[in-house]
């Protein structure tokens, strides 16, 4: 006789990871990773942490919040640490979702939300993009009844990367009711370029329901660590996903790697700059191969794949020692996402695309 699971594994589906982890010598443009290694200072402060690995990490991160509140001048207090940013989303289903509840989200966006809903036997509300690949606030909105805990706003969006002025976030966020938590994911803000990333935090300071999401994996080049946090308007909110969580949620080694890249802001700086003009040469090329590409903001690129079939192009890249992500595990068969990487690996990628598309 086997072993029974609860119904939450049935409904479950199960997150569409990116392959090549096992693999040298490849083209790394599939999983939105930095091609950019640990910044200066920051592999010292791990390492230093690792000596002390016989001790458990400081539950409370308050090394780290403190850090991120003089980043930010944002209170401590309302800032919430998770094994990166999914660690913070799968808490706030938990946390706030129930049978009986709704979430709103858009889709194509990011795959863990479909998870949130599911792994609590909420009703999950998908509202499409618009024509532009953007989220469609006005329709979203449509969407929140009494039974809306939680509305999810992937702002850049992910796999699209396109992304919406912060004035239309603000006019969002003011019509939506009191009762709703609005998270706004903020994974991929600082390759936007509509605006100061750090002008977002007014919405954190504003609204007690929101919560701006961001994480260490991109931008700072610390994927491997998973440290990802939370600007919460508040202070309940962090409380309530810390309760849910098992305790020593976010490792020492990432929580001193994350507290010394803060410090390297002038790096930071410099690493974005790279990213973008990378970013334009890419979708320069794309284009040039007769292909649609949306308007990013994020380190990657959301594309067609023209008139060729996309497992076998995704197949000849791999031949071609080339990995990009499927569109269709995202959302939209016969389109791919592309990660921005150094300027030699995507030009690696456009020539083998160019073979493949003849």
């Amino acid at each position: 006789m086997a072993i029974e699971f609860s119904d939450k594994i049935r409904r479950l589906p199960v997150y569409p990871t990116a392959g090549g982890y096992a693999l040298d010598g490849f083209a790394m443009l599939a999983s939105n990773e930095a091609p950019f290694g640990p910044m200066p200072g920051v592999v010292e402060a791990a390492t230093e942490a690792v000596v002390h690995a016989n001790r458990y990490p400081d539950p409370s991160n308050l090394r780290l919040r403190r850090a991120l509140a003089a980043r930010y001048d944002f209170d401590p207090s309302r800032i919430a640490i998770g094994a990166g940013s999914c660690d913070i989303l799968l808490s706030a289903a938990e946390a706030l979702l129930e049978p009986g509840a709704e979430v709103v989200y858009s889709w194509p966006s990011f795959s863990v939300y479909p998870q949130m809903a599911a792994a609590a036997g909420a009703r999950a509300i998908v509202v499409p993009l618009d024509d532009e690949q953007r989220h469609d606030l006005d329709a979203m909105l449509a969407e929140i009844t009494a039974a809306t805990r939680l509305v999810l706003v992937c702002n850049p969006n992910n796999p699209t990367g396109t992304a919406l002025p912060l004035e239309r976030i603000t006019e969002f966020v003011t019509r939506v009711p009191k009762h709703v938590c609005v998270i706004v994911d903020e994974a991929y803000c600082e390759f936007s370029t509509l605006e100061d990333p750090d002008a977002s935090i007014d919405l954190a300071r504003r609204f007690p329901n929101v919560v701006l999401l961001r994480t260490f994996s991109k931008v700072y080049g610390l994927a491997g660590l998973r440290v990802g946090y939370a600007l919460c308007g508040d202070q309940r909110f962090r409380v309530a996903v810390e309760q849910v969580r098992q305790p020593f949620f976010c490792n020492a080694v990432g929580q001193a790697a994350a507290e010394a890249a803060l410090l390297r802001q002038d790096e930071l700086t410099r690493r974005i700059e790279e990213t973008i003009a990378n970013r334009l040469e890419l979708e320069e090329g794309l284009r040039e191969l007769g292909l649609e590409v949306a308007e990013s903001h994020a380190n990657f690129i959301w594309h067609s794949l023209g008139d060729g079939d996309e497992q076998e192009i995704l197949e000849g890249l791999r031949e071609r020692r080339v990995l990009i992500r499927s569109g269709r595990a995202l959302g939209r068969e016969g389109w791919a996402r592309t990660t921005i990487g150094t300027a030699t690996d995507n030009r690696r990628f456009l020539d083998a695309l160019g073979e493949l598309l003849g």
